[in-house]
């Protein structure tokens, strides 16, 4: 059960151990370089951008939450810091952990639940209402070395086991949810403290069983209390629930367990179970799991009043879990075919995770981080657990199970936590690809595949023209990663006879995150010309280091500049002669800042000519080119990262290098380095634009 609770205070369980080494998540940038905060199509409200996260390295089963710690329960021993190799750093953890929900790191509340033979687990954990008590389910003999029989009461501040709450369950304990003065469980079991009790059973918070029953004839794997608390929702492998039909599913009396609800064989079909479910004032949610032919995967709403069907999504792909967060239900599941729904097709590989309105489950909305399956020792469903969690003014999604792999992240490896915030987005849609560029009437016609974004439907496209600070056209478009538009947009500002290459960048809700610009798509238009804009890409690049005197660093990603502990740079273009009756109008230098942290300087950088020879890969600080001391251009400051940057240059310094190499170098007086991409980056190293025109 994962239904909110009143804030509270908490002390030990709260306490954050230091992790070794923080990954840093700084604000994505524009193509202006400017930071923003925030960008969500809504009415996702939670972004798609995976958060630095302690590991464990075994599966979760079962997760719950309290004033920002979040505690996890499952089959494993250990748990290790973020991107640490499993047995790397590990700390003891068996079968439970709790964690800050900020920082993605482990208090000192440390439970070991342990059991004499067999293997022990935790399958359910829930919160008391008041945030003080948290129970867990599963099957396991001991915590911290208490006797305790598949279930237990822990006192969240002090981070103990209640001895008072001592109940005996015969079988393994799948779910569990908490009220004021009540727990209810649900689970393998037939008897608990020794009286028959078929599945699930309801205990007063001091631990004695009550009177309360909804015997069923097959496991219970969720119970959940409707928010008036008159009701609780079952879920299962069972077909009969109190001796009525009433597969999968069923709501009975928090009171007396009377069955108030059923629902027949057909409802959820017989080859089909309810693995999770979830209540709050928007309505109930089941997790439904299939097996065969004709199953039933997806999820339901059910309206609190009357219990009846609100809507049902019919994606094939076990669901294991929803939650609700601001009017969005998110499920964990391997949905791999939603065309029932009209959304995506048979993808013969997985999503594991989902979003949809509450109030109607098409269209999938715009969420779609992914995780893998998980390893090959473990039954292949990737999540099985969801809660949210606020902590310091920030609301996180933590998402459990058997995965191993971020996929949504380049495959990023994490094990069995990851976790996600409502803010800020981080994420840039995909770089456009595919752009092509062709001549048609009125204009040159630019057209290119949607891109992709994790967190966002609509994305804003910006197209530039030889190389421009500025777009010449600005389009809008949705697209999915199933549904790819190909979005186009006509220059009709060309000129007759003339070069052009178009680049394209795609932009999220707000311009907050930004793509690189596309590879260049090259026309040249019909009739003769009275302008044309040509680039080149630096031939060869490489800078110098005063401190290291005899290194080579020809063959870098990137280029250095600084004045003090010096770095200097170098770059060679090849200069094309004029056209026949046209002259230089314009020229100028492109250069790009580095992603890294460091890269930005507000240091002035000056472009001078190189005088003496060098080559790429030879060229050190010992054996550096003579440089003139006539600038040819100067770049007052670049302090945004992976920005790129103009610096306009002397005509008539390029235009006397028409026809051979044009050798630049990039000093810098101060003492704050600048790092730039060099040409072996791809497509964002030092660019030459160079405009002619007719006199």
């Amino acid at each position: 059960m994962k239904r909110r609770t009143a804030p509270r205070t908490v002390t030990a369980a709260a306490a954050v151990l230091a992790l070794a080494a923080a990954a840093l998540i700084g604000p994505a940038l524009t193509e202006r370089g400017t930071p923003q905060a925030h960008a969500l199509t809504p009415p996702v409200a939670m972004t798609a951008d995976d958060l630095p996260t302690w590991q464990t390295n075994g599966v979760v089963w079962a997760m719950a939450q309290s004033d920002g710690v979040v505690f996890a329960g499952g089959t494993f021993s250990a748990v290790r810091p973020p991107g640490a190799e499993a047995g790397t750093d590990e700390r003891q953890a068996v079968n439970f952990a709790a964690f800050d929900a900020a920082t993605g790191a482990p208090t000192d509340c440390r439970l070991d639940f342990t059991v004499g033979s067999g293997t022990a687990t935790v399958r359910a954990l829930a919160v008391s209402p008041d945030g003080e008590t948290l129970y867990a389910g599963g099957n396991f003999a001991a915590v911290n070395g208490t006797y305790v029989s598949r279930v237990a009461a822990i006192d969240i501040p002090s981070c103990t086991v209640k001895p008072e709450f001592n109940v005996s369950v015969s079988a393994t304990v799948h779910a569990l949810a908490a009220t004021d003065d009540t727990v209810y469980l649900g689970g393998a079991f037939t008897s608990v403290d020794g009286q028959s009790r078929g599945k699930f059973a309801a205990l007063s918070t001091d631990g004695e069983l009550r009177s309360w029953k909804a015997d069923a004839d097959a496991t219970g794997r969720a119970v959940e209390v409707t928010p008036d608390g008159r009701s609780v929702v079952l879920g299962g492998d069972f077909a009969r629930v109190r001796n009525t039909d009433s597969h999968a599913l069923a709501v009975v009396d928090a009171d007396s367990g009377a069955l108030k609800h059923g629902y027949g064989r057909s409802f959820v079909p017989r080859n089909s179970v309810v693995k999770g479910l979830y209540a709050d004032e928007t309505g109930i949610y089941t997790a439904n799991e299939g097996t065969g032919g004709g199953v039933f995967d997806g999820r339901i709403a059910l309206n609190l009043d009357d219990f009846s069907q609100r809507w049902r999504d019919t994606c094939l792909g076990a669901t294991q879990d929803v939650t609700v967060y601001k009017k969005v239900l998110y499920s964990s599941s391997h949905a791999h075919d939603c065309s029932s729904m009209g959304e995506f097709g048979e993808l013969h590989e997985r999503q594991h995770l989902l979003a949809e309105s509450v109030d109607d489950p098409t269209p999938l909305l715009s969420w779609f981080p992914d995780t893998d399956d998980g390893p090959l020792n473990v039954e292949q469903v990737g999540p099985r657990a969801m809660v949210v969690s606020s902590r310091g003014g920030k609301d996180y999604m933590w998402v459990g199970g058997a995965f191993s792999r971020i996929a949504s992240n380049g495959n990023t490896p994490q094990q069995g936590l990851v976790r996600f915030a409502n803010g800020p987005d981080t994420g840039a849609p995909t770089v456009p690809e595919d752009v092509n560029a062709a001549n048609v009437l009125g204009g040159v016609r630019v057209s290119w595949p949607a891109s992709t974004d994790l967190d966002d439907r609509t994305l804003t496209y910006r197209v530039y023209r030889n190389g421009g600070s500025e777009p010449v056209g600005t389009v809008r478009a949705n697209s999915a990663f199933w549904d790819r538009p190909t979005v186009s947009f006509t220059d009709t500002t060309t000129d007759s006879g003339t070069d052009y290459t178009y680049r394209v960048t795609a932009s999220d809700d707000g311009d907050a995150n930004t793509s690189s610009r596309s590879a260049g798509a090259k026309v040249r238009t019909p009739g003769t010309p009275s302008e044309t804009t040509v680039e080149r890409e630096a031939s060869a690049d490489a800078y110098v280091n005063g401190s290291s005197v005899n290194s080579a660093y020809g063959t870098h990603m990137q280029l250095a500049v600084r004045g003090s502990a010096p770095y200097e740079s170098y770059a060679r273009f090849a200069v094309p002669s004029a056209p026949d009756g046209m002259e230089l109008a314009k020229a100028r230098l492109t250069v790009t800042t580095s992603g890294d942290s460091y890269a930005a300087s507000t240091d002035t950088v000056t472009v001078r000519p190189v005088t003496g020879s060098w080559s790429e890969t030879g060229v050190t600080w010992a054996e550096r080119p003579s440089v003139g001391s006539t600038a040819l251009g100067s770049l007052d400051g670049a302090p945004e990262r992976s920005t790129a940057y103009d610096i306009p240059l002397s005509t008539e310094a390029v235009g006397d290098a028409a026809g051979g190499d044009l050798d630049l170098a990039l000093t810098s007086s101060g003492s704050d380095s600048l790092w730039l991409a060099a040409r072996e980056s791809g497509g964002t190293g030092p660019k030459l634009t160079l405009t002619f025109r007719k006199p």
